[in-house]
């Protein structure tokens, strides 16, 4: 009662109960699950109470600290003590465990050189901290940015010119090289020597002007929702509220959001963006490396150029400019090229001094992109929001799907690569490369292809070979699938693991994408025969007109994103498969060609991906406006990543709407009282209720701002759409839109999934059948239809003085387990109706009495 919420007005009693809640949680270490319905003020109800919740934990620091410094000593960390070492810059300040019997004048010189050292790290953080806010005051006026943004814009300029000129002074000069077996931009393509990580310790690839920028980690929450959009809606809101002054918050993206070269996001696929990123940042290590040795090697014909948006300096200014004051994802980028500063790596080296970081969820919720972006979540609080479909999104995340094309593909270009190049690779690579074959040769062979795999379209390879039960789908564990494709191998795991580090660390993908770009211009005439081959090949798979455009048809046609080489997206194939045995899957689905058939890993635990998180994190909350049944959450999420149930908070709000401004019905029968039951088997029967004479829209277009008319009556309007589509999330009916909202049926997923079954089969092994319920697996199947059930009646209701109708047209809703799974706000006034009669004249008089009152 006695903790204060900033808020832009008075607040709802819900949103106050909500905020206190949260406060709590992040307080005693917990994981919540909220659910506040739309329309209550979730996201202001996250931003005040989880900052405010911040406010005083650096307020007690700051305490703590004073009096630490103060006295010189002070207690060290207790198990029961919240005190200063709790915070991230105390990590490691915990009194070192003494051996039993050690005397105790040695106990007592390690306290006190423990209690010293702490001392001194608070004093450089102060330090730190006084010269980080210096810099971001002075940059409240804007001036210093935009005056060191124009003189490093007019520097790099010059510098260009004078490089564009030594390069031509020496391309035409006496004794200059010339290119003799490789064409203009080639050289690019070979791959480099590769040394594994076990035989390469040293070079960490981070220079001396990186470290200089790197700060220390601050307690810290990172907000994540699904989409930009939702993201860009957060920080709008964290700049209406009373802490949009003051909070220092970055918005993190992808490169693809953020990329400001625009030679690089011409590329289109997300990941030809990522690899020639990096591949461009790793050319500027190796040049740097290189001017620095005593004895230069061979000098490349032509180098990668690095990428003139990454300027230390420049990205420093960006930095500061981003936490000085709040900015969206837009912003940053007007930001960046303001500065001509890249936007992606200059927000992520403002995470560790930013009090709040929003980004989307794959940037949080996989392991590999969180390591790459910087995010460290030791002791730290994560929100995560609109996480509804959280389970969904891990396991979408982390199954990967190839078809027997790509593995052809990849083949193809792959045997082709090397015998263009084979004579300049050192023996590594083409052992790598030859393993590489050799995976591609077994999964094709898996699912009836030729082994070896001949030069030609895989369309034309047919899967004729499979009969009766080896045809259609099957399902393997991970274990069980690699004895099937026969890669036998002493150490399997180490040698897999080897290989898809590989993959990794040569860019061999990307290589590979840019000679296949490349191969008709590249060739010589006298090459031209050998290849013959490959060229039809590669034309086959990308029809191209004898005489190709000089510009596109369209501007569609010009923005469409180029696809990504094929190994690309095996790479992940491989990544998925080093997967524990008992947690994936993998289904062959084999079809009338090789080209068809593919394979797909699915994850059936997304726990061991989210383990982390809730691991490392002080507080984990999880948010959303429809989170019933949260049973889902409970065991398959947080059970299965080793959370205690009592360390689980669950908290759900009511509605802000007065209880009679909503009318939710379940009808059982029709107008000639048919049992309503609408499942796969009855759906299509004539006694199924017809519908009235409207004007009907179906849900791709614009909402029209006006109902039909029928001799200058309103005769309303009637929207068509599909549960789980556009209209079931993110879009939301106020006023006069949507009033009465039908669920026809219940939308049950497909139960003979090959992937669902396996799933349910999953759950029935691994997790304990509650007594008087259903087993797991068919609970599953119930919270996935009521999950969709409850997203998308919650559209109607947005405000506190709207109103509408709800219909749950199929008695099955009438039954109590059923109706458990909904909302507590709508079960309180759900209403069963046995005939149609009552139920149409309840709806007549709702609506009546509603739209008189308002």
């Amino acid at each position: 009662g006695t903790i204060r919420f900033p808020f832009p007005f008075t607040p709802y009693s819900i949103q106050e109960d909500f905020m206190a809640e949260l406060y709590r949680v992040l307080e005693v270490f917990f994981i919540g699950i909220f659910e506040s319905p739309t329309g209550t003020g979730k996201s202001l109800s996250l931003i005040c109470g989880a900052l405010s919740w911040l406010r005083d934990f650096e307020q007690k620091k700051r305490e703590e600290e004073a009096q630490l410094l103060e006295t010189g000593t002070g207690p060290l960390h207790d198990e029961k003590d919240e005190s200063l070492c709790l915070s991230s810059s105390c990590e490691g300040a915990a009194a070192t465990p003494r051996p039993a019997g050690e005397p105790a004048w040695v106990t007592q010189f390690v306290q006190k050189k423990e209690e010293r050292d702490l001392v001194d790290r608070l004093k450089a953080e102060q330090a730190r901290r006084k010269q980080r806010e210096e810099r971001l005051q002075q940059l409240q006026h804007r001036a210093q940015f935009k005056y060191a943004a124009k003189r490093l814009r007019q520097e790099e300029e010059e510098t260009e010119n004078l490089l564009r000129l030594s390069r031509e002074m020496l391309e035409t000069g006496p004794g200059a090289e010339r290119p003799e077996q490789l064409e203009s931009g080639e050289e690019e393509l070979v791959l480099a020597e590769y040394e594994s990580d076990e035989e390469k310790k040293a070079a960490s690839g981070v220079d001396e002007e990186e470290d200089d920028l790197e700060e220390e980690h601050v307690t810290k929450i990172y907000y994540c929702s699904r989409t930009h959009s939702q993201l860009a809606q957060f920080v709008h809101e964290v700049k209406k509220s009373p802490f949009g002054r003051d909070v220092r918050l970055v918005s993190l993206g992808s490169r693809q959001n953020l990329c400001v070269n625009e030679d690089v996001k011409s590329l289109g696929s997300v990941q030809l963006i990522n690899d020639r990123c990096v591949d461009m940042q790793r050319s500027r290590h190796e040049k740097k490396k290189g001017a620095e040795e005593e004895k230069p090697k061979r000098r490349r014909q032509e180098k990668q150029a690095a990428c003139p948006f990454y300027n230390h300096e420049q990205m420093g200014l960006l930095r500061d400019e981003a936490l000085a004051e709040v900015k969206d994802i837009e912003q940053l980028l007007a930001l960046g090229k303001e500065a001509r500063a890249c936007p992606y790596y200059g927000s992520r080296l403002a995470i560790p001094a930013a009090q709040l970081v929003v980004l989307p969820y794959q940037m949080l919720l996989h392991a590999a992109t969180r390591q790459a972006a910087g995010i460290r979540l030791q002791e730290q609080v994560v929100i995560i929001d609109e996480a509804h479909n959280l389970i969904d999104t891990i396991t979408g995340m982390h199954s990967v799907e190839v078809s027997g094309s790509q593995l052809c593909q990849a083949h193809s270009q792959l045997l082709q690569y090397m015998e263009r190049y084979g004579k300049r690779l050192k023996a590594k690579n083409l052992m790598y490369l030859k393993q590489i074959l050799y995976l591609l040769e077994k999964f094709v062979a898996v699912l009836g292809g030729e082994s070896p795999i001949p030069l030609k379209n895989p369309n034309t390879q047919s899967s004729h070979a499979f009969v009766c039960l080896l045809s259609g789908t099957e399902l393997k564990t991970i274990n069980d699938f690699l004895f099937q494709s026969q890669i036998d191998n002493i150490n399997l795991w180490a040698w897999f693991l080897q290989v898809q580090r590989y993959c990794e660390k040569s860019m061999i993908s990307r290589k590979l994408f840019g000679f296949t770009e490349r191969y008709g211009a590249v060739l010589s005439s006298r090459e031209q025969p050998k290849l013959a081959g490959f060229q039809q090949f590669l034309q086959s798979l990308q029809p191209r007109t004898t005489e190709a455009p000089a510009a596109p048809a369209d501007e569609s046609q010009a923005s469409a994103p180029r696809p990504a080489s094929p190994l690309m997206h095996i790479e992940g194939f491989l990544a998925a498969l080093t997967t524990a045995n008992q947690d994936g899957r993998v289904i062959l689905s084999r079809q009338g060609s090789l080209s068809q058939s593919t394979l797909k890993f699915l994850l059936l635990n997304p726990a061991v991906h989210f383990a982390q998180v809730v691991k490392e994190c002080r507080a984990v909350v999880i948010a959303g406006g429809t989170m019933q049944p949260v049973s889902d959450f409970r065991q398959q999420l947080l059970a299965c990543a080793g959370v205690e149930a009592e360390r689980v908070v669950e908290f759900s709000c009511g509605h802000v709407i007065p209880p009679d401004n909503i009318l939710p019905l379940v009808i059982c029968s029709g107008i000639s009282n048919q049992p309503l039951e609408f499942t796969f088997q009855k759906r299509e029967l004539p006694q199924m209720p017809g519908l009235r004479k409207q004007r009907v829209f179906r849900a791709s277009g614009c909402l029209p701002q006006a109902c039909g008319q029928e001799r200058g009556r309103v005769t309303g309007a009637l929207l068509l759409s599909v549960v789980g589509g556009k209209m079931s999330e993110g879009i939301n009916f106020s006023d006069n839109l949507g009033r009465c909202v039908v669920m026809v049926g219940m939308p049950f997923p497909n139960i003979r999934s090959p992937e669902l079954q396996e799933k349910m089969a999953y759950l029935d092994q691994t997790l304990p059948r509650a007594p008087g319920q259903a087993p797991p697996g068919k609970n599953l199947v119930e919270n996935l239809c009521m999950k969709a059930v409850n997203q998308s009646i919650g559209r109607a209701i947005r405000h506190q003085k709207d109103f509408a109708s709800i219909v749950l047209l199929d008695q099955r809703y009438a039954r109590p387990p059923v109706l458990a799974k909904l909302p507590a706000w709508i079960r309180a006034r759900v209403e069963v109706k046995a005939t149609f009669g009552p139920a149409i004249a309840a709806v007549q008089k709702f609506h009546r009495e509603k739209s008189s009152s308002s």
